[in-house]
């Protein structure tokens, strides 16, 4: 069927066979070749996501890099050195498996805010509740949104997107104050909402593990500690019973909001 292939004929039906033969043949090279050009895409996206990340960890004031357990008192003064990241940690491996399962509790009010305690918290305040389908919601945090009111504008990632935990989630921006809010998770998203909704982002997770996220009575200490650092910057005294206002944007203009969403979204 081929040339110099004992039977060939150059005739019509051979030369059909042999356009629709390399027709199908450059339409699997191609395919391959965008196939590798997508995951070399990814994978440098993910490597620039993870450089980033490092960076803007290792640029926090140490105090801003408190490992969880130096928070909840159970590790006083140890500094993270794992990037927030506490799958792989030796030392929260040794806490958490003393730690008893917490009672469930709906939610409590810290800081003058309400938190869910349904869900997992990520040091960026965002939060993850796990679904009944496999999937997980990821929601920015009551206290985050006190603190970003509605945004201008919001760059959501398109369904598909792969997302790193510590990587961008999604940008927003306020008042020509942007910022970048890391993912909690690893996966790909598969819906997106956005402000006026309770989540931002559906994603079906690659990993179950999840150690690196607050729950449970390690969230007051956590959001208690928060409410202090913040409201230094803005001058209020949420931590000593003071109420986080609706749209603090809008309500305390004259202050520093690069500084505070830097602070509240680990972006040095």
């Amino acid at each position: 069927m081929f040339p110099g292939v004992y039977g060939f004929q150059w005739n019509v039906g051979y030369l059909m066979f042999l356009g629709i033969f390399y027709a199908v043949l450059l339409a699997i090279g191609a395919t391959v070749a965008l196939a590798i050009r997508r995951a070399i895409r990814a994978y440098r996206a993910r490597q620039v996501e993870a450089l980033r990340w490092k960076a803007d960890f290792e640029d926090l004031a140490a105090h801003d890099r408190a490992c969880r357990h130096d928070i909840d008192g159970k590790a006083p003064g140890r500094v993270c050195q794992n990037g927030f990241d506490c799958r792989a940690c030796a030392k929260h491996a040794e806490v958490a498996k003393d730690e008893a399962a917490a009672p469930a509790v709906a939610a409590e009010v810290m800081a003058g805010v309400p938190v869910p305690l349904d869900r997992m918290y990520h040091r960026g305040h965002t939060w993850v509740r796990p679904e009944p389908d496999g999937t997980v919601l990821v929601g920015l945090d009551e206290f985050a949104r006190r603190l970003t009111g509605r945004p201008d504008w919001i760059e959501l990632p398109q369904p598909g997107t792969q997302v790193e935990a510590n990587g961008t989630a999604w940008r927003m921006a306020r008042n020509g104050f942007s910022a970048r809010v890391l993912s909690p998770v690893d996966g790909t998203v598969v819906e997106t909402r956005g402000p006026g909704f309770e989540w931002y982002l559906k994603v079906n997770p690659s990993s179950t593990d999840r150690k690196h996220l607050l729950k449970g009575d390690e969230v007051r200490p956590w959001m208690l500690r928060e409410a202090g650092r913040v409201g230094a910057m803005l001058g209020v005294a949420a931590a000593d019973g003071g109420v986080l206002v609706e749209d603090a944007v809008a309500a305390l203009p004259e202050a520093d909001w690069d500084a505070v969403w830097g602070g509240l979204f680990l972006e040095p």
